[in-house]
């Protein structure tokens, strides 16, 4: 696979080292000569000095042959200009942009980025989720906090507990992936019961788990809140 990293800062440097140790055929641009040299001193990689909007300097960092185009400086504006560039005077496949402002990432996604990355967005979820939750824990988040993989930890009050899953009203957008009991891995089926103790791994969204907790100790409430 050949990609093209475009920032050489602390983001675009562990980047470009992380694809090269994993076999990665990738170049990096970064307009400032001095981190240019430095980076290439430290990693045997292509390191092109230039500014990463200029289509000379692309082409000569292989963009015609380039898969994926990563836009990581530390401007919204110039990651979208990027991106667009190799959109469209390149047609490169994929394009992922850098966000640090949350706002921005509806406009990219119209304005045809594949991906967007907003490191921002992605903590303020975990830490909402730390600060107002003590019944269920965040293991991990994917495409951006959009999908999360949590864990709930069942008790006596919940209402799936000695539930089987069968017996379960899960919204659409919920999947039961495995039941930890004690030491114990549980690939749940239909007729596989629920206990006080066991921690439920579900994949999910924001929404959707919010409601779905909301349920577990509502008092007997889950499926009319999961209806809704």
């Amino acid at each position: 696979m050949k990609a093209i990293v475009i920032g050489g800062g602390k983001v675009g440097y562990n980047l470009l080292k992380t694809l090269r140790d994993r076999g990665c055929q990738v170049s990096l641009i970064e307009r400032d000569k001095n981190t240019c040299m430095r980076i290439a001193d430290d990693i045997k990689a292509d390191v092109i000095w230039g500014d990463g909007t200029d289509l000379e300097v692309l082409k000569d960092a292989g963009i015609d042959e380039a898969e994926i185009v990563a836009a990581v400086t530390g401007t919204d504006e110039e990651n979208l200009v990027i991106c667009q560039i190799a959109k469209l005077c390149f047609h490169t496949k994929r394009t992922i942009a850098r966000i640090n402002n949350p706002k921005n990432n509806i406009m990219f996604k119209k304005l045809g980025i594949d991906n967007t990355v907003c490191s921002t967005e992605v903590i303020a979820s975990l830490i909402e989720y730390t600060l107002n939750n003590d019944d269920y824990r965040i293991i991990s988040t994917f495409e951006k906090g959009a999908m999360i993989l949590a864990e709930i930890v069942i008790k006596e009050h919940s209402t799936w507990h000695n539930k089987i899953i069968r017996e379960l009203v899960l919204p659409k957008e919920c999947v039961i992936v495995s039941i930890i009991r004690g030491e114990k891995v549980i690939y749940p089926r239909g007729d596989t019961k629920i206990f006080d103790g066991d921690r439920v791994l579900i994949i999910s969204n924001h929404g959707e788990l919010t409601k779905l907790v909301a349920g577990l100790y509502a008092g007997g409430h889950e499926n009319e809140i999961n209806r809704k």
